[in-house]
């Protein structure tokens, strides 16, 4: 019998395509952001171009996940 899974990492390129956009309390768009890079307040080393984030299978969280600043997330280009 194999180890239950705990956790799903997930690594995803890209390909300077990467569009965020921003929802408000209501879960409506507010603004978006359409550079193609991932921004720098996403976790571990993503050079802009890398999506890497570490899941919770249990809870669907994300565990490598830091809270950025709201000075990082208004930086929209």
């Amino acid at each position: 019998m194999s180890n239950p899974i705990k956790v799903l990492r997930v690594c995803a390129k890209t390909s300077d395509a990467c569009d965020i956009q921003f929802l408000d309390k209501d879960n409506k768009p507010t603004r978006e952001r359409h550079d193609g890079y991932v921004p720098d307040y996403f976790p571990e080393e993503h050079y802009g171009d890398y999506l890497e984030l570490d899941i919770d299978v249990k809870t669907g969280r994300i565990l490598n996940w830091k809270t950025p600043t709201q000075k990082q997330l208004n930086k929209v280009t």
